[in-house]
């Protein structure tokens, strides 16, 4: 995908290009002193294999690393190293002049340096030296790039009033683009909110309505939460450096572990966490149980994801992780206690956006949303009624991180809402009366090739916690 960057500076390369084929130019070659096209010393370049070695090398702090030796047996394939290292940087404006000749000052000009090859030789004994002994290459320090670095009165401004007015941690930072993003996404957040809002309490929350209108409401509240997440990671993202998305992930993962559930409706809590998930090209299996040895309390969910768009997980390679699926679940859950048993089905989709695409201070971190519906029955003893079914919304979305940064430890850790109340977390209930759904922390990082942990924490009208051991089959060897 063309960057913005890209599409604004196009038409000036192509001028540039332009007038290097089709106009003369008035140069004179260092080696030759015949006068030159543009095109051909470019075609001379060091990038292009030419010979051409740049002469103005500056001093320190300037420059990158150039091997140079401070006797005359300097090799031509060194100098040619050095010279296509110095092509990668700026050099600052100084007179180029043909070399004298004098192998004592190899690939240096004596004008540059003052009293000629004697200078020369004085300002490579004086040049900073990175721990090596005379005669081995000598290193020039590179210069220090501008980078972003943690400020406390941003990161403190993120919290209040940064919770309210997105943006402004990073405007106070000097970062104008992530602001102006920022408060972009914040008003769009608010605008849904009250696109949905607003007829749902004049309709009185009306059956015909609620649906399509809860949903837009909802999508308001996402955008909102994650431009206020993006706006406190912008200012701590300096402290560390960003993660990245897995190349790819093993085909299967095996999981076993223990969760504990805090409900007061219910006397067990403790239960085995089961789980596998395999992944084959753009299809996604994965299956989970949660088993309650006191009780016989047993909760089984399985299905799948389908790939819609973006990279698949197992061959992601140097995407950024952005991803569209499709999912379709079954659910058991047999409660013998109470007598009674829930079977149901979901579909939804689950979106999944890299923040790097909003700004270069986002990167490494991710937004996640899904929207979908349930159909779910009750089997219990007596009558069958309309109560026996029960549809509800689904609807959830978070703000994570990547771990990893290459290599074989891999992984994800994100914050989160859902809208789900029929989970072991419930609904939260409201002040005004209302229950939404449960907020929570989950994560999951392969630690090797093979090994690796998951863990949740949730909160809503229960308290849920897992930590389980992730081990991975047919991973990268």
């Amino acid at each position: 995908m063309e960057s913005e960057q890209f599409r604004r500076s196009w038409p000036f390369t192509g001028v540039v290009l332009w007038m290097c084929l089709a106009l003369p130019a008035s140069a004179v070659a260092q080696d030759e002193g015949a006068r030159l096209s543009a095109l051909e010393l470019l075609i001379r370049s060091p990038q292009l294999g030419g010979s051409d070695i740049p002469r103005d090398l500056p001093g320190p702090p300037g420059g990158v690393e150039v091997p140079l030796r401070a006797d005359a047996s300097t090799s031509s394939g060194a100098a040619m190293a050095g010279a296509q290292a110095v092509s990668a940087t700026t050099l600052p404006d100084a007179p180029v002049r043909p070399s004298s000749g004098d192998a004592s000052t190899p690939g240096l000009s004596e004008e540059m340096s003052p009293g000629g090859p004697e200078g020369s030789s004085a300002l490579l004994s004086e040049a900073p030296r990175t721990g090596v002994s005379d005669g081995a290459p000598l290193t020039l320090l590179p210069e220090s790039s501008p980078s972003r670095s943690f400020q406390v009165l941003p990161a403190v401004v993120a919290v209040v009033p940064g919770l309210l007015f997105h943006g402004l941690a990073p405007a106070i930072a000097g970062d104008g683009q992530t602001a102006r993003r920022l408060f972009a996404m914040e008003g769009a957040g608010l605008g849904l909110i009250a696109l949905g809002g607003v007829p749902i309490a004049l309709t009185g929350a009306s059956r015909r309505t609620i649906a399509p209108l809860y949903a837009v409401t909802l999508a308001g509240f996402s955008v909102f939460g994650i431009s206020a997440l993006a706006n406190l990671y912008s200012v701590v993202s300096p402290t560390f450096d960003p993660g990245v998305p897995a190349a790819t992930l093993p085909p299967l993962e095996l999981e076993m572990g223990y969760q504990y559930v805090s409900d007061t409706s219910f006397d067990y809590d403790h239960f085995v966490s089961l789980g596998a998930v395999a992944r084959l090209d753009s299809l996604k299996l994965e299956a989970v149980a949660r088993l309650a040895p006191e009780d016989g309390n047993a909760q089984v969910r399985f299905g799948g994801a389908y790939r819609l768009l973006g990279a698949p997980e197992q061959r992601r390679g140097d995407t950024d992780g952005s991803s569209l699926d499709a999912e379709l679940f079954g659910l058991y859950h047999r409660y013998p206690t109470e007598g009674f048993i829930v079977i149901g089905g979901d579909l939804g989709l689950r979106g999944r956006f890299a923040m790097s695409r909003v700004s270069p201070a986002l990167a490494g971190s991710f937004a996640e949303a899904s929207i979908g519906m349930s159909l779910q029955g009750y089997s219990y003893p007596g009558p069958v009624s309309d109560g026996n079914l029960h549809e509800q919304l689904l609807y959830s979305f978070g703000y994570g991180v990547w771990l990893g940064r290459g290599g074989p430890f891999k992984g994800e850790a994100m914050i989160f809402y859902d809208h789900r109340k029929d989970g072991f977390a419930g609904g939260l209930r409201t002040f005004g009366g209302g229950v939404v759904g449960n907020f929570g922390l989950r994560g999951r990082a392969l630690l090797t090739e093979t090994w690796g942990v998951a863990a949740e924490v949730a909160a809503g009208g229960a308290l849920v916690g897992r930590l389980s051991l992730i081990y991975a089959l047919g991973g990268e060897s």
